[in-house]
């Protein structure tokens, strides 16, 4: 094993102990690993991103849920319209995507090009969410709880068709969905996060090509990794401010989306 790939196996357990101690961020660290450090095509490495997100959400949501920190309405209300998006993106759209896309003056950029540069941007959003909601969280009374169904099915539209073709599980998207709209307390946002996280990353890795060649022993491996990264994330969250936390991992983010961009945009020039 190389250095990359003993890196690229070790991140598995800090994408793990993200998404255990703020409920998400795991899901943005899993595609760079795989295609940077491991070297697996992004297209691939998307379908593999879904799996690998969705058995570590999974195993963190039952915690919670045996916690009583899930809210299944909302929940419903956002889960089967992004669903259905992330079924449509993976089985028609992320394939119609054409292998060079031209975009004007002659420019084109490859698929590969297109996905990891969408991806950034989408790191983007997400560091700037951590970044400026890096501060402790008010608990609303249950009292409060109400729910907007349209605005959070339209929440569940966008997200889907993001995690589809990225295969990122949106939980800096979705956690503030449900604090700001539905009014779910921070615990239990990220409890449901988890939730609807696991399902429709499952969901959509089922809906890929399943004669893909997939590396199950990879992927099983790289999984329980990141599930034993999710307990000790779960354990440090009694220990660890959540607003310092995510500062720091929001401007990693940030720094990484950049990274991305120039490296991609330099190498579709050199091609």
């Amino acid at each position: 094993m190389n250095l990359p790939e003993l890196i690229g196996f070790s991140s598995s357990l800090l994408i793990g102990v993200s998404l255990g101690l703020i409920g998400g961020g795991g899901s943005i660290l899993t595609l760079p690993v795989l295609v940077y450090l491991l070297g697996i095509d992004p297209t691939l490495s998307t379908s593999y991103s879904l799996f690998i997100v969705g058995v570590t959400s999974l195993v963190g949501a039952l915690d919670y849920i045996r916690k009583g920190l899930v809210d299944y309405k909302a929940a419903a209300i956002f889960v089967v319209p992004s669903l259905l998006a992330v079924y449509f993106t993976r089985s028609f759209l992320l394939p119609a995507i054409p292998v060079h896309i031209e975009l004007f003056a002659g420019f084109a950029v490859s698929r590969k090009i297109a996905i990891m540069v969408f991806f950034a941007i989408f790191m983007l959003a997400a560091a700037f969410s951590m970044i400026r909601d890096a501060k402790p969280e008010k608990e609303a009374a249950s009292s409060e709880l109400c729910y907007n169904a349209l605005v959070l099915a339209a929440g569940g539209i966008v997200i889907g068709l993001i995690t589809g073709i990225v295969g990122a599980g949106g939980g800096f998207l979705i956690i503030p969905t449900l604090v700001l709209l539905a009014k779910i307390p921070m615990k239990t946002a990220v409890g449901t996060s988890l939730l609807i996280i696991a399902i429709k990353s499952l969901v959509g890795f089922t809906g890929d090509d399943i004669d893909i060649n997939v590396d199950w022993k990879f992927l099983l491996v790289f999984s329980s990794l990141s599930v034993m990264g999710i307990f000790l994330g779960t354990y440090l969250s009694g220990y660890v401010r959540a607003a310092l936390l995510k500062r720091i991992f929001g401007w990693t983010i940030f720094v990484m989306s950049i990274g991305i961009m120039v490296r991609e945009l330099l190498l579709d020039t050199r091609n």
